[in-house]
C-alpha cells in the first residue's frame, strides 16, 4: 500500500491548491490531513477570534472533501510526529504541503522536510498563499525592499497568474476511521462572546466565493472612493478568507482578469500589493513581530505600563470618549473586524496619542480579528507607530476628529456602533465634548453613561512629537 498525504494548514481549498495537485498528479490515493499543533506557532499562536473561524472552516473543507468521496482526516499534536505516524500507518511514500512564512513555521517546515527526506520519504511544498515569494522580489541589488512604492512597481510588472487549476470533481482517497472530532480541538469559546460572528462571515470556500462574486458586481465600482468610508461595504472583505486559504490571491485577480476589470480594479490589486509586501517584510526581517524595524524605535520613550493600564483597558473596551476609535473597537469585538480606514485611526490613538507600545495593539488584535495574519498585523502596527518600512519623512498622528469628520461626515459609522450618540448632529458626532451643557441634557448625552475623553488629543500629540524628538536626539 502506498499513498501521498497532504498535509492542510492555512490552504483550507479544493480551488488552485498546488499542493493538492501535486498529490492528485502522482496517481496514488490522496490522505488529506489537518494536524492540529497551536504550540508550534508561539509566541503567536492563533487567538480566539482566529480559533472560531478555523473550526468553521476545517468543517467546510471536510465537507467539500466528503462531497467528492475523501474527507478530511484530523490529527492533534507535534508536526512531525504525526506526518510520522500517518507514513507508517498507510505507507505513504509522500508528502506535500503549502507554504507558510511565519519564522516559526519556517523553521519547522524546514525540519519536517530534512528529516521526511532522510526517510526516503519525498517532501514537496509549494506557493499557495502568495503571487509572489518573499524572496523573488529584491531591489537592483538584490536586497529586501522596505519601501511599497518600488516593491510593488517590480513585482507589479510581473504578474501574470494564468488560469489557476479548478477543484477536482473527485478524489480517489485512503479510508481511515481514526480522525479526532473537531469539537475535541475546543477552538469555539466557552462563552457566547463570538454570537455576532455568524452574522457576519460564511467561513470555508464557497463563502470565499460568494464574497468575490459580490463584491466584483458590487463595491469594487466605487471601490477607489468607497474604501475608506467605514459606513458602507465599500471593500472585499476578503481579508479572513485570504488568511485561511480559502481563497487564493490568484484566484482574485484572474477572476477580475477574466471580467476585462483587472485596469479598473487597479486600486484594489494594489491592496493585495500591501498583502504581498506584508509578507516580504514578515520573511526578511522576522525579529519584526516583537521589535522595531528602525532601531532607533527600541529607544522611543513609551508610556509607562502601569500608567497607561487605564488608558488601554478603555481602548480595548471601546470607552476612550472618542466616537470613532469607539465605534472601531465596538464593531471589533462584536463582529471580529474593523474597517481598514479605523485601524488606522485606532492605532495612532493608542501608540501616539496613549503613547502605549504598539504591542500592546497588535496583541489585542491578533486575539479579536477573525483575519489576524502575522505579516498584515505587523506590517499595519508598526507602520502607524513609525517605526516599520514606508515610515512617512514624519510622525504621522491622525487627528480622530478630523479622520471622522472626513471619513464619517454623517456619523453614520459611529452610530452604528456606538448607541449613545444617536441623537447627536452630525457637526457634533466626533466631538461631543464640545456640546454646551443645555444641548448635552436635551440630546440626553449626560445620562447615556458615554465618557469623556480620557486624553487631550492636543496635549498628548505635543507629548508624542516631544518624545519622538528625544528619541531622535539620541
Amino acid at each position: 500500500m502506498s499513498a501521498v498525504i497532504v498535509w492542510f494548514r492555512r490552504d483550507l481549498r479544493l480551488d488552485d491548491n498546488p499542493a493538492l495537485q501535486a498529490a492528485l498528479r502522482s496517481g496514488l490515493p490522496v490522505v488529506c490531513v489537518y494536524v492540529h499543533a497551536p504550540d508550534e506557532q508561539a509566541p503567536w499562536a492563533p487567538g480566539a477570534a482566529s480559533r472560531w473561524w478555523l473550526h468553521h472552516s476545517l468543517a467546510a473543507l471536510d465537507a467539500d472533501l466528503r462531497a467528492r468521496g475523501s474527507g478530511l482526516l484530523i490529527r492533534h499534536g507535534p508536526s512531525l510526529q504525526v506526518l510520522q505516524s500517518l507514513i507508517a500507518q498507510t505507507g505513504a511514500s509522500e508528502v506535500v504541503w503549502n507554504r507558510l512564512y511565519e519564522p516559526t513555521l519556517v523553521a519547522r517546515d524546514k525540519q519536517v522536510k530534512q528529516q521526511l527526506r532522510a526517510h526516503g520519504i519525498v517532501a514537496e511544498s509549494f506557493n499557495a498563499h502568495l503571487l509572489f515569494e518573499p524572496w523573488e522580489i529584491a531591489t537592483g541589488a538584490g536586497d529586501p525592499y522596505r519601501v511599497f512604492t518600488p516593491f510593488w512597481r517590480n513585482a507589479r510588472a510581473r504578474l501574470d497568474v494564468g488560469t489557476p487549476p479548478a477543484a477536482p470533481s473527485t478524489i480517489d482517497s485512503l479510508a481511515l476511521a481514526d480522525s479526532v472530532p473537531l469539537t475535541t480541538l475546543a477552538l469555539l469559546p466557552r462563552i457566547g462572546w463570538d454570537a455576532g460572528f455568524s452574522a457576519h462571515w460564511i467561513p470555508g470556500e464557497a463563502g470565499a466565493a460568494e464574497l468575490l462574486q459580490v463584491f466584483i458586481d458590487g463595491a469594487l465600482d466605487a471601490y477607489a472612493s468607497g474604501r475608506d468610508l467605514p459606513d458602507r461595504t465599500g471593500t472585499s472583505r476578503l481579508s479572513p478568507h485570504l488568511h485561511f486559504g480559502e481563497i487564493s490571491p490568484r484566484r482574485i485577480v484572474h477572476a477580475l482578469s477574466a471580467r476585462g476589470l483587472l485596469a479598473h480594479a487597479e486600486p484594489y490589486v494594489r491592496e493585495l500589493g500591501w498583502r504581498e509586501f506584508g509578507h516580504h517584510l514578515l520573511y526578511h526581517f522576522p525579529h519584526t513581530t516583537l521589535e522595531p524595524l528602525n532601531p532607533q524605535f527600541a529607544e522611543f520613550p513609551w508610556a509607562d505600563d502601569r500608567q497607561g493600564e487605564g488608558g488601554l483597558h478603555a481602548w480595548q473596551q471601546g470607552r476612550t470618549g472618542i466616537p470613532i476609535v469607539d465605534a472601531g473597537m465596538r464593531e471589533l469585538w462584536h463582529t471580529g473586524w474593523m474597517h481598514n480606514r479605523v485601524r488606522m485611526i485606532v492605532a495612532s490613538l493608542l501608540t501616539k496619542n496613549l503613547r502605549l507600545h504598539w504591542l500592546h495593539g497588535a496583541r489585542w488584535f491578533w486575539d479579536t480579528l477573525v483575519d489576524a495574519d502575522l505579516a498584515a498585523n505587523t506590517q499595519g502596527w508598526q507602520w502607524t507607530a513609525g517605526s516599520g518600512a514606508d515610515a512617512a519623512p514624519y510622525f504621522r498622528i491622525f487627528n480622530p476628529v478630523t479622520q471622522g469628520e472626513r471619513f464619517d461626515p454623517e456619523g453614520r459609522y459611529v452610530k452604528r456602533h456606538v448607541p449613545e450618540l444617536a441623537r447627536l448632529p452630525p457637526k457634533a458626532i466626533h466631538q461631543p465634548w464640545t456640546l454646551k451643557p443645555a444641548e448635552r441634557t436635551a440630546l440626553g448625552l449626560d445620562n447615556s453613561g458615554y465618557p469623556a475623553p480620557i486624553v487631550d488629543l492636543k496635549t498628548s500629540r505635543e507629548a508624542a512629537l516631544a518624545a519622538y524628538r528625544k528619541m531622535r536626539g539620541r
